[in-house]
């Protein structure tokens, strides 16, 4: 009996195991799941300050101001950025700031630069505009508050985050361990690239496409050698493999056939089987299993049904091992230009061309060896068992990991 694809993940999620945290410095979070949420320590700003290259003003002394009637000002101080100052704006008096100057005493705006004159000398300045009271000032805690929480614990760390958590003083951060995930492929008639292929033989792609799969949802991949379809170097493989690491993905070798030998190596190596077919095109075969104590993905041998099942099966997975809040993968929406039909009896997840305008086309050739449409693709788009999609349809698209 076949598992409906949504049990499936259901079941992966509920029996992969959590990682330990680890401390990890600034510039290795990206991609990192938070184990402990992160506050500020400080504010930010940490002091008001001028937005602009200008001048610390009182704003009632410029209410006359205009350039028809400029107000002199003198200038008592000057306050570069990084530095504190100690003068104090009185009335009728000024302070030289740049942008990012702290505020001095006294004042409450910020007169820009490019509405001022200097006077012969530098004592003095034009004032050639008004000003409003706090214009052209960043307020103490205006963007953040000491003791705010900036990220919570399961957020998935992207280059957005990491500025604010440079900018309120954080170094290090408390993360999940990166899993460790061996990744083999199995079969005779494998060779890799770079070699003379023999009669008989392909040249195996899923390795490299999984391992950079697997590193981009924050895994650490290990690509293991190529596996012959024999039982004894099935076991061999498969237990050095899950000795080593936190996570086991195989492909091909999963099927019914003679020399599918996944599965009867899994047992011959006292491991427990859960399931090994999901209702899902393409990939039906898929085995999701344990072997001493680690999670194994067997993943189908044809190349757009292992990157398929990676994608919907054992991305979630492994991020879940990492304790993240959020599984799923990047969503898009789109506007498809043509009919799409699944006259199967399974979810199709076919390969699809989104452009600059949200149109969203066929990649081309659907079948499950058909690496160009892959190649061409840059999402997925579920159409369910006898599901008819029409030209302009808006359609929710599964979006390749970024």
């Amino acid at each position: 009996m076949m598992l409906d694809f949504n049990d499936a993940l259901k079941r992966i999620l509920d029996q992969v195991p959590a990682l330990d945290e680890e401390s990890a410095p600034l510039s290795e979070l990206k991609g990192r799941v938070l184990s402990a949420s992160i506050y500020s320590d400080i504010d930010l700003p940490v002091a008001n300050n001028s937005s602009m290259d200008g001048y610390a003003v009182r704003a009632a002394d410029l209410e006359q101001a205009g350039k028809e009637h400029p107000i002199l000002l003198r200038v008592v101080g000057v306050v570069p950025a990084g530095t504190v100052s100690d003068a104090v704006v009185e009335s009728r008096t000024c302070v030289r700031l740049f942008t990012g100057s702290f505020l001095p005493e006294g004042a409450d705006a910020v007169i820009m630069q490019e509405d001022t004159s200097e006077v012969v000398g530098g004592e003095q300045i034009r004032c050639l505009d008004r000003v409003k009271p706090r214009e052209n000032i960043r307020f103490k805690g205006e963007d953040v508050e000491k003791g705010d929480l900036l990220l919570e614990s399961g957020t998935r760390l992207h280059i957005r985050h990491l500025g604010m958590v440079a900018a309120t003083g954080c170094a290090e951060a408390k993360v999940a361990r990166r899993p460790r995930v061996a990744i083999l492929a199995t079969g005779h008639e494998l060779q890799s690239p770079g070699e003379v292929l023999r009669p008989g033989a392909i040249y195996e792609s899923n390795r490299i496409v999984l391992g950079e799969m697997v590193a981009m949802c924050g895994g650490l991949p290990k690509i293991c050698p190529l596996v012959q379809d024999d039982l004894a170097s099935t076991k061999v493989a498969l237990r050095v493999a899950a000795e080593e690491n936190d996570a086991v993905i195989t492909s091909g070798g999963v099927s019914v056939g003679d020399y599918d030998l996944i599965r009867p190596a899994i047992e011959a190596l006292g491991g427990h089987i859960d399931f090994w077919r999901i209702r899902l095109r393409p990939g039906k075969p898929f085995v999701f299993a344990e072997v001493f104590g680690k999670p194994l993905f067997g993943l189908p041998g044809n190349p757009v049904s292992a990157i398929t099942t990676f994608m919907l099966l054992a991305r979630p997975a492994l991020l879940k091992m990492q304790g993240a809040s959020d599984v799923r993968p990047p969503q898009l929406k789109g506007r498809l230009v043509e009919t799409l039909t699944n006259q199967s009896d399974r979810p199709h997840f076919m390969r699809v061309y989104l452009n600059e305008n949200r149109e969203v086309t066929s990649a081309g050739l659907q079948d499950s060896h058909a690496l160009q449409s892959l190649s061409k693709a840059n999402a997925w788009l579920c159409v369910e068992p006898g599901q008819t999609l029409s030209s302009g349809e808006e359609v929710s698209l599964i979006a390749w990991d970024s």
